[in-house]
């Protein structure tokens, strides 16, 4: 693609396994997912969205008990594997997967996850998660930098805390601003979601200035707490001992 001003530019297709699928399938939904729906020869990125599997039963929130099967890390990411040896894409990766579902996975990996989405925040900054990734050269992304409030997990904590209300005001910035500067500042990159135009602005407006010692040392005191759940997604069912 080409910009009005003749800059060029080149959009990243990243797309998640649809967990129904997630056993032996992998490639063969790829490849239908190419043809009929994307168009494309191939994509930059795909990702394992979580390690859970569903029953094609299943059908929205929240999932009834018997829809939700274990996982097989190891056939399925040997079927991601495959997929970007056959060139159907560029790189793959993981998503919500903890310490743990990493260590399992590169038991029998050949080709590492070249990235781990995950929750993380000031309010949830995932610092033993992120040491491991980078330890076995697996890049963070960030998603619900600000906490998702409006979704079925989310929550406004971020912009209640006075930590952050305190150094933004300080800085002359928003409290957003200083919650994305904060992620960006731990080397991780981050997804941030928002159809309002200046916002998007404001967004953009972290890197030209930084947090101070201070600062940063006060933002990793805060107290620490998960903002993803299961039980509005999946139901009050015990899933946790498949995805942590």
């Amino acid at each position: 693609m080409a910009a009005g001003d003749g800059i060029g530019v080149r959009l990243q297709v990243v797309v998640e396994i649809d967990k129904a699928e997630a056993h032996g399938a992998v490639v063969a939904g790829l490849s239908w997912l190419l043809r009929r729906k994307l168009k494309l020869d191939y994509v930059d990125m795909y990702l394992i969205h979580m390690p859970l599997r569903f029953s094609p039963l299943a059908k929205g929130s929240p999932v009834p008990r018997e829809h939700i099967l274990p996982f097989d890390i190891k056939s399925v990411w040997e079927g991601m594997e495959e997929c970007q040896n056959l060139g159907l894409t560029k790189a793959i990766g993981v998503c919500n997967f903890s310490r743990k579902k990493l260590g399992e996975l590169l038991l029998n990996a050949k080709i590492p996850p070249a990235v781990n989405h995950v929750e993380m925040n000031p309010l949830w900054q995932q610092k033993e998660l992120r040491e491991f990734c980078k330890e076995n050269g697996i890049h963070v992304t960030a998603y619900s930098p600000l906490g998702a409030n409006g979704t079925a997990w989310g929550n406004n904590r971020i912009f209640e805390g006075d930590v952050l209300k305190n150094i933004a005001k300080a800085k002359g910035k928003t409290t957003v601003q200083v919650s994305l500067r904060w992620v960006y500042e731990q080397g991780v990159s981050l997804l941030v979601k928002s159809y309002n135009k200046e916002r998007m602005k404001q967004n953009l407006q972290i890197f030209d200035w930084s947090l101070t010692e201070k600062e940063a040392s006060e933002i990793s005191r805060l107290p620490q707490c998960m903002g993803l759940t299961f039980a509005p997604l999946f139901g009050a069912h015990d899933v946790t001992k498949w995805v942590r």
